[in-house]
C-alpha cells in the first residue's frame, strides 16, 4: 500500500479523535455546568427561615438558631416526621447547657416559614454541691479562695458552661501557680430529670506546689550577672507565671538580647525546686541605623546612630548620633552604666558638640555639652526622674553683630511621664515632663541663672473615628543679666511644634541684627524670658489611613508678661503610612504686627 495512503489514513483517525475530544469537552462543561446550578440551587434551598416561638431570652433564642443553621435540610422535607423529630432533637440540644433537660418542641411549616414552638418547662435546679480539695492546695489560702469561688450555688439553675468552665480555669490557675500535677480526681453531674435537679461532684488533686530553681542558660551566659539583677523571684520561692512573664518582660525590654525566652522545665526539677531555662541570642557587638525625616522647620534631616550594647559583661553600653539637617548639625556620645534596676535605673555620661544657623537670620551659635545623668523609675511606676549636671559652653551672636561666649555650669531635675498606645500611630497617649536647671555665678557658670519648663500633651480617641489632641508649655529664666544667656537656652515659638502658622523660632523678642554678608541691619529675634504656648486639635478619621483635622494653636515667647498673645487657625490631614504619620496642614497665623500663610509637613510620631 502507497506511503501516501497510510498519510491520509493517519489523518482521517487524528480528525476523527480530535473531534471526540471535543464532544467530550463539551458534554464535561455541560455537566459541570449543571452541577453548579444544582449545588446552587440546593444551597438556596436549604436557607430554611425558623421563627422561634416560647422562649424569651434572648441568650437561649440565639442559641437555637445558631444549631439549627447546622441542619442540613430543605424546608419541604420539614414535612417528614424524621425531620421535624430532627428539629426537636437539636432544640434540645441547644437549651441544655441552660438546664432545660425536659422541653418540648413542635414544627409547623407555613409556606416558606418553619415555626418551632418550645415548651421548655422547668429546669433542674442543683440540689447538691460535693467539693474537696486534696494535697498542699488545701492550707494555701489563695488556692482555696480560687476553688470555693465556683459560680454555682445550691438552689441556682444548672448552667453547664459555667461548670465546665470552672475546671479549665481552675486548672490553669493550678498551672500558673505552681501546682504541675494537678488534675482532677473525680468529676460529676448527675441529672435527675425526673425531679428537675442536678448534683455537683468536684473533687481536686492539687499535688505539691512546686518553686523557682536555678536559672538554666542555654546559649552564651555572659549576660549572667546582667540576668541575675533582672530576676524578679528568689531561688526557692513559690513558682508564679506571672512574675515569669515580668521576667521575660525585663529581659526584652533590657536591649541586650536579639532574641531570649525564659521558660520552666518541669521534668527536670529537683525535689520541688523547677529550674528555669533561659535560651537567648545576644544582639550584636555593633549595630547601626539610620533615620530619614522632613519638616518644614527644619527641610529634610538624616539621623546616623551607632550603637555598642556590651563594652562588658557588666552591661556598660556606649553609643554615638550624628544627626545633620540644614540649619542643625550635631554630634553626641552616651556611655551608659546600669544601675539595681538595668531597663529603669542607670547612669549616664554625655557630651555633645552642635552648630545652629537660624533659618531666617543671621543668628548662629555653636554649644559643648558635657554631662551626667542619674535616671531611675520606681517598679511599676511610668514616671522617669533625672538628676544631672550639664556643663555648657556656648559662642552665639548677641543682636549687635558681635560674638558671646557664655560657660555655665547647671544642676538640675526632670520628671517625666510618657504613655501610649502605639510606638507610630498614637492613638491614645499622655505625655507630662517638668524640668528644672540653675547656674550660679559662684559656682562656676559665668551668671546667675534659674530655668524651668512645664509642658504636657494629651491624645484621646473616641468612637473609633474622633481623635483630639491636647497640648502646651509654660517655660520662665531668671536671670541676673539676660545679654549673657545662650540663645539655644532662650525661649522661641512659631513652627510645626508650637504656633502653627509662623516660621520656626519666629515669634520672640527682636533685635537689630547686622547681617554679615550684607552688613546691613535687620530686626530678627533673639529669644525672650517667658514661654507660653497651646494648641487644640481635632481630627476626623476618614478612611483607614486618612483623618482630617483642623486646630488653634496660640501662646508667645517674651521680656514681657503682659505681651500680646499670638494665635493661628487652620486645618490638614493625616496620612498614617507603615513608616509612621505624615502631617500636613495649612495654617493663618495672628500677630499683633502681621498676618501670615504657611504650609507645614512633619513626619513622625506626635509622642
Amino acid at each position: 500500500m502507497p506511503p501516501l495512503f497510510f498519510l491520509l489514513l493517519h489523518l482521517k483517525q487524528l480528525v476523527r479523535f480530535s473531534a471526540l475530544l471535543r464532544w467530550q469537552a463539551r458534554g464535561l462543561k455541560t455537566l459541570l455546568t449543571v452541577g453548579l446550578l444544582s449545588v446552587l440551587s440546593i444551597s438556596q434551598a436549604y436557607a430554611v427561615s425558623y421563627t422561634i416561638k416560647g422562649v424569651k431570652q434572648d441568650k437561649l433564642k440565639n442559641n437555637i438558631r445558631i444549631h439549627l443553621a447546622n441542619l442540613d435540610v430543605d424546608t419541604e422535607l420539614l414535612f417528614d416526621p424524621f425531620w421535624q423529630d430532627e428539629v426537636k432533637s437539636t432544640v434540645a440540644t441547644a437549651v441544655e447547657p441552660f438546664g432545660y433537660y425536659n422541653s418540648e418542641a413542635t414544627v409547623t411549616v407555613e409556606d416558606d416559614n418553619v415555626v418551632v414552638s418550645v415548651t421548655l418547662h422547668s429546669p433542674l435546679i442543683v440540689a447538691n454541691i460535693t467539693r474537696e480539695i486534696i494535697g498542699a492546695g488545701r492550707s494555701d489560702p489563695n488556692f482555696r479562695q480560687k476553688f470555693n469561688a465556683f459560680p454555682l450555688k445550691k438552689g441556682d439553675v444548672l448552667i453547664q458552661p459555667e461548670y465546665s468552665s470552672f475546671k479549665s480555669s481552675m486548672f490553669n490557675y493550678a498551672l500558673a501557680h505552681g501546682y504541675f500535677d494537678f488534675h482532677w480526681q473525680a468529676t460529676r453531674l448527675d441529672l435527675v430529670r425526673e425531679e428537675d435537679e442536678a448534683n455537683i461532684l468536684l473533687i481536686a488533686q492539687s499535688g505539691p506546689q512546686y518553686n523557682f530553681g536555678k536559672l538554666k542558660f542555654v546559649g552564651e551566659d555572659k549576660a549572667r550577672s546582667i540576668i541575675a539583677r533582672l530576676t524578679p523571684f528568689e531561688e526557692g520561692e513559690p513558682y508564679s507565671s506571672a512574675k515569669l512573664t515580668d521576667f521575660n518582660r525585663r529581659l526584652n525590654q533590657s536591649g541586650y538580647f536579639n532574641r531570649v525566652i525564659a521558660r520552666p522545665v518541669v521534668s527536670e526539677a529537683e525535689g520541688l525546686n523547677v529550674p528555669i531555662e533561659v535560651a537567648l541570642s545576644h544582639r550584636p557587638t555593633d549595630t547601626y541605623n539610620v533615620s530619614l525625616g522632613a519638616a518644614t522647620d527644619t527641610g529634610p534631616r538624616v539621623r546616623l546612630g551607632w550603637e555598642r550594647p556590651w563594652v562588658n559583661d557588666k552591661g556598660h553600653s556606649i553609643s554615638a548620633d550624628l544627626f545633620v539637617s540644614e540649619p542643625e548639625q550635631s554630634l553626641t556620645a552616651d556611655y551608659r552604666i546600669p544601675m539595681r534596676n538595668i531597663t529603669r535605673d542607670y547612669v549616664s555620661f554625655e557630651a555633645g558638640y552642635q552648630f545652629i544657623e537660624y533659618p531666617n537670620t543671621s543668628i548662629e551659635s555653636e554649644t559643648l555639652s558635657l554631662s551626667t545623668h542619674r535616671y531611675w523609675q520606681y517598679d511599676e511606676s511610668p514616671w522617669q526622674h533625672d538628676f544631672s549636671l550639664t556643663y555648657l559652653k556656648e559662642t552665639y551672636d548677641d543682636g549687635d553683630a558681635s560674638e558671646a561666649t557664655t560657660s555655665l555650669i547647671m544642676p538640675g531635675y526632670s520628671l517625666t511621664f510618657l504613655e501610649k498606645d502605639d510606638e507610630l500611630n498614637v492613638q491614645n497617649g499622655q505625655y507630662f515632663h517638668v524640668s528644672t536647671q540653675l547656674g550660679r555665678d559662684n559656682f562656676g557658670s559665668d551668671i546667675n541663672i534659674v530655668k524651668s519648663v512645664l509642658e504636657g500633651a494629651l491624645i484621646h480617641t473616641f468612637a473609633d473615628k474622633h481623635r483630639v489632641t491636647v497640648r502646651g508649655e509654660l517655660g520662665a529664666i531668671k536671670t541676673n543679666d539676660f545679654s549673657q544667656v545662650p540663645t539655644s537656652i532662650r525661649f522661641y515659638a512659631g513652627g510645626d511644634q508650637s504656633i502653627r502658622g509662623f516660621q520656626y523660632r519666629d515669634i520672640s523678642p527682636k533685635a537689630s541684627v547686622i547681617d554679615p554678608d550684607t552688613g546691613e541691619s535687620e530686626i530678627e529675634s533673639v529669644g525672650g524670658k517667658y514661654l507660653t504656648t497651646a494648641s487644640v486639635e481635632y481630627a476626623y478619621r476618614v478612611a483607614d489611613n486618612w483623618r482630617i483635622a483642623g486646630f488653634t494653636d496660640a501662646g508667645t515667647a517674651t521680656n514681657d508678661t503682659s505681651t500680646t498673645l499670638t494665635y493661628s487657625v487652620g486645618s490638614g490631614f493625616h496620612w498614617l503610612s507603615p513608616i509612621g504619620p505624615v502631617r500636613v496642614y495649612v495654617a493663618r497665623g495672628f500677630a499683633p504686627d502681621e498676618t501670615t500663610w504657611r504650609l507645614h509637613l512633619i513626619l513622625g510620631p506626635e509622642l
